[in-house]
């Protein structure tokens, strides 16, 4: 009796690195392949960023794993020559520095992923194999910001337009916070909550409080210097 056939074996990803650190790239070379059960092998590595594209394009890479912060070009044109000289090829970008502005940067250039250089070697895997699946690797913060940008330019006004005390209104509707909640939080009775309610869906031209919900999630409404402050003057 013949035993059933396991799943499929999937072939090693290789990788290119671009980085000028050369301690960091030859330490990650060596560390990849065995803590990745050989899932993972580099085959190539380079500190110029003007020679990232042609050296993934030489090797056939999967995947290339540029550090942001080197010396010109940058890695955010070496990321862009890779998507131009490889378009299979993934970008994984890597940093140092918590950075979101550059980082938002290396996604527009082309990059699937960014990943902090702070990472332990075996926590880089489960990521790179994700981006190979097509997914997209990116810090919640980062997310959070990605997904305010996104918002139609209408909704992105709408915070600015409110004041302190609505935008903290706001944020208790978005919490999901009762009418009671709300009441005794503002230190008002419970009508006056109803109509502050009312006045602010009036306010965002929407119907109903899940829709004022998703409204402040779109546009990036978060307990900033405005939700303190307001707290504070209660």
């Amino acid at each position: 009796m013949r035993e059933a056939p396991g799943p499929p074996t999937r072939p090693p990803i290789s990788i290119v690195l671009v980085d000028d650190h050369k301690l960091f790239s030859r330490g990650l070379a060596l560390l990849l392949p065995p803590v990745s059960e050989d899932r993972v092998r580099v085959v190539g590595t380079t500190d110029d960023a003007s020679a990232a594209a042609a050296l993934v394009r030489s090797t056939g890479a999967d995947l290339a794993l540029v550090d942001l912060h080197m010396p010109p070009p940058g890695g955010i044109r070496a990321i862009a020559a890779i998507r131009r000289a490889a378009p299979v090829a993934r970008v994984v970008a890597l940093s140092g520095q918590a950075d979101e502005d550059t980082a938002l940067e290396a996604l527009h250039a082309g990059a699937e992923a960014f990943l902090p250089k702070t990472s332990d070697p075996e926590l880089l895997v489960p990521p790179l194999l994700a981006v190979l699946d097509g997914w997209a690797v990116v810090p919640s913060g980062l997310l959070r910001r990605l997904l305010g940008d996104a918002a139609p330019r209408e909704d992105r006004g709408i915070s600015g337009r409110l004041s302190a005390d609505e935008r903290r209104l706001w944020r208790m509707v978005a919490a999901g916070q009762s009418t009671v909640d709300i009441a005794t939080e503002l230190h008002v009775s419970e009508r006056t909550a109803k109509r502050l309610v009312a006045g602010l869906l009036r306010q965002l031209r929407v119907s109903t409080r899940t829709e004022a919900a998703a409204l402040a999630g779109r546009v990036g409404l978060d307990r900033g210097e405005d939700g303190r402050r307001a707290a504070g003057s209660s």
